[in-house]
């Protein structure tokens, strides 16, 4: 008799550890979905310390291979000096965790970070590795002329 409760709670501490693990998969291979996502690339050494990018988002949901769907991109570069060189805007995109590139088909808005230059297309790639952004289609240009916009005494 005792062989057989002892068998038999065998086969369920097994059966509870299969459906534990089945559980554990399932809660692994489910979508996860954060808020709020940032990614910060950093300038090589002795400049470890120092922002060279930061790639944001309101939200960000994983796809297989390394991506993310991120919503609200915010993209910004910065100089040696941790000025803003760059922002990029656009309300989607997939950024690639592997290759480390951005891209979308959607609109994008860029500027300076003084705001005196601005571009607006549709469709983008861009490479964190070498910082280039690529705007592929209905681009449009404003150059702000810092003279006109100064106030006359």
């Amino acid at each position: 008799m005792k062989t057989k409760l002892n068998s038999a709670i065998l086969i369920l501490s097994v059966l509870w550890a299969a459906k534990f693990f089945m559980v554990m998969v399932r809660a692994q291979n489910a979508p996860a979905h954060a808020s709020d996502f940032t990614s910060v690339e950093y300038f090589d050494a002795p400049h470890q310390q120092q922002m060279k990018s930061r790639l944001s988002g309101a939200e960000a949901q994983p796809l297989a291979g390394g991506l993310l769907v991120v919503k609200k991109l915010k993209l910004e570069t910065f100089g040696m000096d941790g000025k803003t060189e760059y922002i990029v805007e656009a309300p989607d995109c997939v950024y690639d965790t592997m290759q480390r590139t951005a891209s979308s088909p959607g609109a994008l808005k860029f500027q300076t970070g003084d705001g005196k230059f601005r571009v607006e297309g549709d469709g983008f790639l861009w490479r964190q590795n070498d910082s280039l952004l690529t705007i592929s289609n209905n681009v449009r240009t404003v150059i702000e002329n810092p003279a006109e916009n100064k106030t006359k005494l």
